[in-house]
């Protein structure tokens, strides 16, 4: 039983993409993954979001959402603007503990950044609080100016109570460069989480099959890292 909180060092840095990797790299390890979003902004109907996103690049379909607004906004604004209702934390909370189960890994992606507000006082930090035992993995950017936004999301979740076990590249060029390539030295170093690796850019846009069969080797510190969960 292992619930993990998934978040990204900002916005449209490859969070989703990553939370699938993560999901099919998990899987391959014989785990039963489930992956939750707990709040979906910019789709009006039921369908579209993060989570069909997740199902197309990997097969996984123990998928649970739970709100969603129609704007492209952060998801107080989103809500507001809709005239819908907030959820509290603990409701999130207790969702999600009644899909954690044996052998089961249970990846809850955020929105955007740490500090997003899920609802009206609490962010990724507080539902953190809410779920004992639970940690969290955060996606970067590796280009410029990345080591300054990973430290700073490490540090703060830190420092609001939250374990965070690991990090993960959201975008790797084919052509890396000296700055990419110091970066991703520097990240584990300088944050003291661990590089379970990257995924490749442009992932996204593979198919279902060939996206499955490189997650492993987009991440491969996952082994080891599942291990311990």
């Amino acid at each position: 039983m292992s619930i993990v909180l998934v978040t990204g060092t900002g916005t449209d840095i490859g969070k989703t993409i990553g939370t699938a990797a993560l999901a099919a790299a998990l899987r391959e390890e014989g785990r039963q993954v489930h992956v939750v979003k707990p709040i979906q902004t910019g789709f009006p109907g039921p369908n579209g979001g993060d989570l069909d996103t997740v199902a197309e690049l990997t097969g996984i379909d123990n998928l649970h959402g739970f709100e969603r607004y129609p704007e492209p906004m952060a998801p107080v604004a989103a809500a507001q603007r809709a005239g819908m209702r907030l959820p509290k934390a603990t409701e999130i909370a207790e969702k999600i503990k009644l899909i954690d189960g044996p052998n089961r890994v249970v990846l809850v992606e955020g929105a955007g950044g740490l500090l997003v507000r899920l609802g009206e006082d609490w962010a990724l930090p507080e539902l953190a609080a809410l779920l004992p035992g639970s940690q969290m993995v955060v996606v970067t950017r590796l280009g410029l100016g990345c080591l300054n936004e990973a430290e700073l999301t490490v540090e703060v979740a830190r420092g609001r109570g939250v374990n965070v076990t690991a990090l993960v590249g959201g975008s790797l060029p084919a052509e890396t460069d000296p700055i990419i390539e110091t970066n991703l030295e520097e990240l584990p170093r300088i944050t003291g989480v661990p590089l379970l690796g990257s995924v490749q850019a442009g992932a996204g846009t593979l198919s279902q099959q060939e996206f499955v069969s490189k997650a492993t080797q987009w991440l491969p510190g996952v082994r080891e890292w599942a291990a311990a969960l």
